[in-house]
């Protein structure tokens, strides 16, 4: 399963790691994804969505 948000589709950035000594090593920074229940079409469904579209009330949470 890919590491995207399926509201935004926010997903992993790359870029590199410099230590202190300018040693140069590629890293990545994944988005902050989390399994929520939302509804969709009037069915609830467990999505995994980034944290700035839950804040932003951009997913209806399903009522349980």
């Amino acid at each position: 399963m890919a590491r995207v948000c399926t509201i935004c589709g926010k997903g992993p950035r790359f870029g590199h790691q410099i230590s202190h000594a300018h040693n140069v090593s590629q890293r990545v920074w994944q988005a902050n994804l989390q399994s929520v229940r939302i509804e969709v079409k009037g069915n609830r469904r467990r999505r995994r969505v980034c944290t700035r579209c839950i804040r932003s009330g951009a997913v209806a949470k399903a009522v349980s």
